[in-house]
């Protein structure tokens, strides 16, 4: 596995980085595991809350040298960039200041004594991250654990060794101590061997379906916490009493983010007969209109794809669903020349036999399903292998409501598309994973919830 650095933009190598060695993988555990039986784990929490807070500083300070990364290495545009940047110094925020609320004392209440709930660090984490978002993922666990006391080493995708250094570096000069966060370039096989070792106590994965399944084996084989955070195949519901102009504004914006490498973008356009060749013809449109171009351009609507790999799987899924009956009303083309673009693409008449109808599509390729009534929605939202979010579009919000009680999702999202933000818990259902992060639920994934007892 080489941890190399190519601008998606123009295909030219950036940087390459050499993978750790057995010995050095080993260096990084022995450190960590020592920092985690030290009093900056296990005392009082104000250190490392002050070291997330100083993260928080220098990440908006320095929100473009940190965006023009995630430009150069993966083709976020800079302006979607520039967001990510600043998401990163939020939710360390947020933990510097909700920690101590989050992880005081409970009192559980029982006939057998005065009794309470204490939450401690487990040991050492292991986190493997991938590279859409490859700031963002890391502080998602960066801030719970370094709050709670666990440290982590972190193994980013190898397309974004750039991101994961800089993490690094960052929350090195916020003060964090060395094995508190530690960036390894291992392989698979080196992962495997942590996740085995005693020493670790704790695995993270946001990742595909693939990759968690591997994971989340060799975890749970070794008996270790586990916080799985995969795929999906969100859906994007609009009813027909929706407002249609906003709905599509909002349904390329949730299909289009991230050239269409979200896990919770929208994927699945689920559209009320009535509303429907309206809706299809405005997102059409737009879709046909977005300006494609180089990722650093202000104006650029659609980056290039994370690779060129990527750009060719996207294509290949999209020539099978066209051979299965699926029809290609706009888009369908790779974008010839320099770099990894592809065509905004809209498929229609997707039936439940074409493979595609059950396949996640990481990248900007929408899927549109016309309904005809609320059962509609439910019964195609969960014909899903996934679970992870969706957006429902109406003006009766009390029908969302009964909705999105109904769709067997880790969350929904009403007359919105599916974001972010530190206070709210994500995480899905089915193939989407399990377990939370962010907000209160994900500060105590991984943690001793120990309770204590002093009999009457």
């Amino acid at each position: 596995m080489a941890y190399q650095s190519v601008n998606p933009a123009t295909g030219k190598v950036l940087k390459t980085f050499d993978n750790h060695s057995d010995a050095e993988i080993e260096r990084a555990l022995a450190s960590a595991h020592s920092l985690y039986k030290s009093p900056w784990c296990k005392g009082g929490r104000a250190p490392r809350l002050k070291v997330l807070s100083r993260f928080a500083e220098l990440a908006n300070e320095r929100v473009e040298d940190l965006a023009r990364i995630l430009t150069l290495e993966m083709g976020k545009r800079i302006n979607e960039a520039r967001t990510e940047v600043r998401i990163i110094a939020d939710i360390a925020n947020y933990y510097a200041d909700n920690a101590e609320t989050f992880l005081a004392r409970e009192k559980v209440e029982t006939s057998k004594g005065d009794a309470w709930l204490e939450y401690h660090p487990i040991g050492v984490v292991v986190a493997v991250e991938p590279w859409n978002f490859p700031f963002y993922q890391l502080i998602r666990v960066a801030g719970p654990n370094l709050a709670i006391g666990n440290p982590v080493l972190a193994k980013h995708a190898s397309m974004v060794p750039q991101a994961a250094v800089a993490f690094e570096e960052l929350l090195a000069e916020a003060g964090a101590p060395e094995g508190a966060w530690t960036n390894i370039f291992a392989t698979g096989d080196q992962i495997s061997r942590l996740i085995a070792d005693d020493r670790v106590q704790g695995v993270a994965l946001t990742g595909s379906e693939g990759a968690g399944s591997i994971v989340a084996a060799n975890a749970g084989k070794n008996l270790k916490k586990s916080v799985m955070e995969l795929g999906g195949s969100d859906v994007f519901v609009v009813l027909d009493d929706a407002d249609i102009d906003k709905a599509a504004v909002v349904g390329v914006e949730a299909r289009l983010r991230g050239c269409g490498q979200v896990c919770n973008g929208a994927k699945r356009f689920l559209i009320h007969e009535k509303v429907a060749d309206e809706f299809v013809k405005k997102l059409a449109e737009k879709f046909t209109n977005t300006k494609i171009g180089d990722p650093m351009d202000e104006t650029v609507g659609l980056g290039p794809m994370s690779s060129i790999g990527a750009r060719d799987d996207i294509a290949g899924q999209v020539q099978r669903a066209v051979k299965a009956g699926a029809k290609v009303l706009v888009g369908g083309e790779v974008i010839e020349g320099p770099g990894a673009y592809y065509k905004p693409t809209i498929l229609t008449n997707v039936s439940r036999d074409n493979p595609a109808y059950f396949e996640e599509f990481f990248g900007p390729v929408a899927q549109v399903h016309v309904i005809k009534d609320d059962e509609d929605v439910v019964r195609i939202a969960n014909d899903s292998n996934f679970g992870l979010s969706g957006a429902i579009f109406t003006a009766n919000v009390e029908r969302a409501r009964s909705l999105a009680s109904q769709v067997e999702t880790g969350s929904v999202w009403i007359n919105t598309s599916s974001f972010t933000g530190p206070e709210l818990p994500f995480g899905g259902v089915k193939r989407s994973g399990y377990g939370r992060e962010l907000a209160g639920a994900g500060i105590k994934e991984l943690v001793n919830q120990k309770m204590v007892l002093v009999a009457h």
